[in-house]
């Protein structure tokens, strides 16, 4: 049990798979995703998991905007301190080319992190498609740039795969991960299904806690029972309630974490202790 403990928070504002018309909240523009950053930040976000998106709206694996978006929210109120993390997602294009080049930013545009998917599955429409030769290069990248992966985990094969790659070196500790409940094919928003993951993953990780679709809230609940934070954002689920009665904002939606947490007297940890914490330089 982690009562009492400082806790994170990962806002993942846009992702792949939301749309305007999905949900009008969702941030598609450069300035709309600056401004939702801008009010993590002042709700006390620790970190920012980033997709940028093409004029269509597109998921674009183009270093570019990216790289103006690491600045922008750099030049923020607080954004110094703010870890940045960017997708390396290939979901649209599932190529080691593609998706490494976001790794290559420099400067005020390069990241603290990049996400790092350890397995390949499908979801409810469409696949992630993750080779071990993949995932092994862009680990191998991400070392060479120093860029800390942001492991994503979906069940407990994903979690013995970290334990892979740390003993052949592509990984060092503490590892960040990000655990992701409800997915169909994938572990589901159950604490017993969360201890196994947890169980699997190897020592010295700073654990993030998050859930798909209608599962955010319970799996917000969990991470703040039993793991170091959570990750809520729009990317993940696209309404409030339920019901679906209520589409969900990134405000409104860190706003509940933050209440779920002073339940359990967690304090939000500050961005500069994060960074201490999984070794990441300001």
């Amino acid at each position: 049990m982690q009562i009492g403990k400082p806790f994170f928070i990962n806002l993942a504002c846009t992702g792949v798979i939301p749309t305007k018309a999905m949900n009008a909240h969702v941030p598609l523009s450069h300035d709309e995703i600056v401004a939702d950053v801008a009010q993590a930040l002042a709700l006390g976000v620790q970190m920012v998991h980033l997709h940028a998106r093409d004029g269509d709206g597109i998921q674009t694996a183009d270093p570019q905007p990216y790289g103006r978006l690491i600045e922008a929210i750099r030049a923020l109120p607080g954004g110094r301190e703010l870890i940045v993390c960017v997708t390396t997602s290939g979901r649209q294009d599932a190529s080691f080319a593609a998706r490494s080049r976001v790794l290559d930013l420099d400067g005020d545009a390069r990241p603290d992190m990049a996400s790092l998917t350890l397995s390949s599955m499908n979801f409810a429409q469409s696949a992630s498609i993750n080779s071990p030769d993949t995932i092994r290069r862009l680990a191998e990248r991400m070392r060479a740039r120093r860029i800390k992966p942001e492991l994503e985990v979906f069940d407990t094969g994903m979690a013995n795969f970290a334990r892979v790659l740390l003993k052949e070196g592509l990984l060092e500790a503490p590892l960040y991960v990000n655990v992701l409940l409800g997915n169909m094919a994938g572990a589901q928003a159950d604490l017993l299904q969360l201890a196994a993951i947890l169980a699997a993953l190897p020592d010295d990780c700073i654990v993030g806690v998050a859930g798909l679709g209608r599962f955010q809230l319970a799996a917000n609940g969990l991470g703040l029972l039993a793991a170091d934070g959570v990750r809520v954002g729009l990317e993940d689920n696209l309404w409030f309630d339920q019901q679906r009665t209520r589409p969900a904002d990134n405000t409104a939606l860190i706003k509940r974490v933050v209440a779920q947490a002073a339940l359990l007297e967690r304090p939000l940890i500050s961005a500069r202790a994060l960074r201490q914490t999984m070794g990441i330089a300001c």
